[in-house]
């Protein structure tokens, strides 16, 4: 039972909502369509119901103190989760809606080309998703799960692994009939492509390849679409994961470079908070990446 002192109408929300987040009675009440005397009245009950004042009055202006404004910022999601939520049953009643954090390059190279077959198996889902590389914040970020990229297991939250990293040196065509390429030395002479979320992966490489680590930098970036981008431009030697690796190679634009397919620290994980747990799309979602990872 939730005591009603603390659950105030949506009605009095909007309107200390609006004038928070407008600074203004008159332009929250334009926003509104009510009377500034109506949304005065409003903040005067909503102060009532909680027994505590929000704002300071200053010459008939109404400006958030400190307890005003950290209620704003958590009424703010509260209205964004309820205003989802309604939007969710209208364009959506039977299946539910799941909104997903993914990595941009895992999105677009693995995970999109392989959505058809869980939308077509759940048509009844709506998937919403956003590229994220940080880990988001379920407790502000309206996200039902996120899939990640690290070296180590989750501390936080619930995590589903997808499957280790595994890396294969490429250069372009071009790049290969230009240097001599046969030897892991070989390379570590010409130009090296680094990702910032991968700073141990060519020391690894080395290693798998019997060798010390070895090289040179070359270009250091934050995305793989701008490293495929490089080494099909002749700039330097990608390391790339084996889901890029092998779509660039399928097509003509790179070539690998001695042993392919070794592996590197980090996996792929999908993670998601514990009261998303039995959410019935997320569960779906689970289950089915679960054998794609597994394929």
């Amino acid at each position: 039972m939730r005591p009603r002192r603390f659950l105030p109408s949506i009605r009095l929300l909007l309107a200390f909502d609006a004038v928070v987040r407008l600074r203004s009675v008159t332009a929250a009440a334009e926003e509104l369509n009510l009377t500034q005397s109506t949304v005065s009245r409003l903040i005067l009950s909503l102060e009532e119901q909680l027994g505590r004042e929000l704002f300071t009055r200053e010459r008939r202006r109404l400006v958030p103190n400190a307890a005003g404004l950290a209620y704003q910022r958590d009424v703010a999601r509260a209205l964004d989760i309820v205003q989802r939520a309604s939007m969710a049953v209208v364009a959506n009643p039977e299946g539910g809606t799941l909104s997903l954090a993914v990595l941009p390059t895992f999105a677009a190279r693995w995970l999109g080309p392989r959505l058809g077959g869980f939308l077509s198996a759940h048509p009844g889902i709506s998937l919403n998703m956003s590229t994220r590389i940080a880990p988001v914040d379920f407790g502000s970020d309206m996200f039902d799960a996120q899939v990640l990229f690290g070296e180590d297991e989750p501390a936080r939250d619930h995590h589903l692994k997808l499957f280790d990293e595994r890396a294969t040196a490429c250069v372009s065509p071009d790049f290969a009939t230009r240097h001599r390429l046969g030897t892991p030395e070989d390379l570590a002479r010409l130009p090296m492509l680094y990702l910032q979320s991968r700073p141990t992966a060519w020391a690894d490489w080395f290693r798998g390849q019997g060798a010390e680590p070895a090289g040179r930098g070359a270009m250091l970036m934050d995305q793989f679409s701008m490293m495929i981008q490089a080494a099909i431009s002749g700039l330097g030697v990608a390391l790339l994961p084996d889901y890029l690796a092998r779509i660039e190679i399928a097509e003509g634009r790179l070539v690998p470079v001695l042993t392919p397919s070794v592996p590197v620290r980090g996996s792929y994980r999908l993670v998601w908070p514990s009261d998303r747990m039995d959410h019935a799309p997320l569960t779906a979602l689970r289950l089915w990446l679960a054998q794609e990872a597994a394929r």
